[in-house]
């Protein structure tokens, strides 16, 4: 009988291909990953993994997957189980961006360890790409993202639209685009002395909108200035080093910024919402803290 201690092993050793990152990652000793990886293909009667240079079997490429979706299924099962026992205790995962989780998660929160003090909370602070393959595997039980694309396997509820804005002084030629986007195909490249466009990296949802949404600027040819985060565009765009273009409600709780704000209004709307697994049961903890969400998501409207 193969034991889900060394699946569980032998698809983090897949992962991390070494046996001491392995033994880190779950806080094993390295010689248990190398015992539950003996015990593991002495009952499958296969070699599994090749160790100089490390690599799977074509055995081990076969069982990887069956692992996966053997862990995965576990997981699920265990979240729904969980939830029909209207969980009181234990832990509830969540996924959301940096921007999502400290406008919009702090207070509801606070609210949820009051109604629920026996329940931790843990956040993964991570980009809505990833939170979307965070509950796909079950390792969330709940994601707050910008832009779903897709919905199989996952249900997403939409909370808001996003709209845009550019943040930043000197914005004549934004203002001019925004009330008018057939002057984008004319304009010329923007000149030395007119501002840096201010973007998140290429790995995050909202950059691939930007780009979408502005394709005639040719964004390689512009000054490009890639932050980490929105408020890091925020803090650039203040500092006077270009224009910033962010979701409009990342601003509702900036009271005494000195910089113009300039609604893009023809820049195409996404949503801001929540996703779960498809027939995911839902306990009465998770249904109140997205109750939790919307009401907060009201007041900064």
């Amino acid at each position: 009988m193969i034991d889900l201690h060394w699946l569980n092993t032998f698809v983090a050793l897949s992962k991390h291909q070494h046996f001491g990152k392995t033994a880190a990652a779950l806080h094993m000793t390295q010689p248990n990953v190398s015992l539950h990886i003996k015990q593991l293909e002495q009952t499958t009667r296969v070699k599994l993994i090749e160790r100089n240079p490390f690599r799977l079997t074509q055995a081990g490429e076969r069982l990887l997957k069956s692992a996966e979706n053997t862990l995965m299924e576990l997981q699920i099962c265990q979240a729904d189980l969980n939830a029909i026992n209207e969980l009181n205790q234990g832990t509830l995962t969540i996924a959301a961006s940096d921007i999502i989780s400290r406008l919009l998660l702090i207070s509801p929160f606070q609210a949820f360890k009051k109604e629920y003090p026996g329940i931790d909370l843990s956040l993964f602070n991570t980009t809505s790409s990833q939170a979307t393959e965070l509950v796909k595997s079950a390792k969330a039980d709940l994601g707050f993202v910008i832009a779903q694309k897709e919905s199989q396997p996952l249900h997403f509820m939409e909370l808001r639209q996003v709209k845009w804005c550019a943040l930043g002084n000197g914005l004549e030629r934004w203002q001019r685009l925004s009330q008018d986007p057939e002057a984008i195909i004319e304009h010329q490249p923007f000149a030395a002395d007119e501002p840096t466009l201010i973007l998140l990296g290429h790995d995050t949802r909202t950059r691939e909108l930007i780009d979408l949404a502005l394709p005639s600027l040719q964004l390689a040819k512009y000054h490009v200035m890639e932050v980490g985060s929105v408020d890091a565009q925020i803090d650039w765009a203040e500092a006077g080093f270009g224009v910033a273009i962010v979701p409009s409600f990342s601003l509702h709780s900036k009271l005494h910024l000195k910089t113009t704000i300039t609604p893009l209004p023809h820049f195409p709307t996404t949503s801001l919402g929540y996703i779960v697994r498809q027939n995911q049961v839902l306990s009465r903890a998770i249904k109140q803290l997205l109750r939790w969400v919307d009401d907060e998501i009201q007041r900064s409207q």
